[in-house]
């Protein structure tokens, strides 16, 4: 992706280095365009939750999802509790390291794309704020630390994420390469606009009428629906990807899939964020259409 040189986005609370907490602000809400579900998270190193978002699966063979120890469905609705043991190295300062510069850039990406999206559908575009911490900070939805991974905490609006989830990314997940980065930073972004749209608001409303296999099933709908936003977003700035890019995001879509993630040992009606196959075929979805109305995964019998 190209990327060096070019504007970040203002939006960046830098938490890194700094004692556990942190301001919250909550944003209003709208219901502008589409339908959706919830939340999502990618796997990052303990046994137990999930990350961010909707993941309730347990992960084994030693993965697990971002938002570990905690019911991911909880954190969509702010009641979640991440534990806060964590060994994370602390990172320089935004403007310091190329990560962060990175994670900058690729906000400011979707801060251009989504305010576009929807000025065309005569709404306004509220920008979520990405905060950088390292080993442990603090959400409205609860503690977060390293071992979560990244996730987006829709009580404050915020998406959370601790540099070092790139590094398991790579070297335990296997999916290498800057734009699986961005892919992970555009599917929390997708979250926010799900939030701004209505329907984690919508899914957090209905979830307690809900059967456990209920929740999953439409948690699946959520996750899939922002890798078809994430790949739209692709789509959207394609002047800047470089060759092989989508490969890389789709590696990284296959690498964590709820049945590669298990290893088979978890029944489908346990998924929260969908297989591999499906995770990969929504964001190519998003990506060959670059059409937001695309991405209904509530209408559809095909997941």
């Amino acid at each position: 992706m190209k990327w060096r040189g070019r504007e970040r986005s203002s939006n960046i609370e830098d938490r890194r280095g700094a004692p556990r907490g942190g301001g919250f602000g909550r944003g209003p809400r709208m219901n502008p365009f589409g339908r959706g579900g919830s939340g999502m998270r990618l796997p990052t190193g303990r046994t137990g939750g999930g990350i961010g978002g909707i993941i309730g699966i347990l992960v084994v063979l030693g993965i697990i999802w971002l938002v570990s120890g905690t019911n991911p469905l909880d954190m969509l609705t702010g009641t979640s509790s991440v534990p806060t043991t964590s060994q994370s190295r602390p990172l320089p300062q935004v403007g310091q390291d190329d990560q962060a510069d990175f994670v900058g850039v690729v906000l400011n990406d979707t801060e251009d794309f989504w305010n576009e999206v929807f000025r065309q559908n005569d709404a306004t575009y509220q920008e979520p704020t990405l905060v950088l911490f390292s080993e442990g900070t603090n959400s409205e939805c609860g503690p977060a630390q390293a071992a979560s991974g990244p996730f987006y905490c829709p009580n404050d609006q915020k998406i959370y994420i601790d540099l070092t989830f790139f590094n398991q990314l790579r070297s335990r997940l296997g999916a290498p390469g800057d734009f699986a980065q961005a892919y992970v930073i555009a599917h929390e972004v997708a979250h926010h606009v799900q939030q701004l749209t209505g329907v984690l608001p919508d899914f957090n409303r209905r979830r307690a009428q809900m059967t456990r296999a209920e929740q999953n099933a439409t948690s699946v709908r959520v996750e899939l629906q922002a890798d078809c936003y994430a790949g739209v977003w692709a789509r959207g700035i394609e002047g800047f990807l470089e060759a092989g890019d989508i490969d890389e995001a789709m590696n990284a879509a296959n690498s964590i899939g709820d049945d590669r993630l298990t290893g088979g040992r978890v029944p489908h009606t346990e998924f929260t964020h969908g297989t591999s196959e499906q995770r990969m075929r929504w964001f190519d979805r998003g990506f060959q259409s670059g059409d937001v109305g695309q991405c209904d995964t509530f209408s559809t019998n095909n997941l």
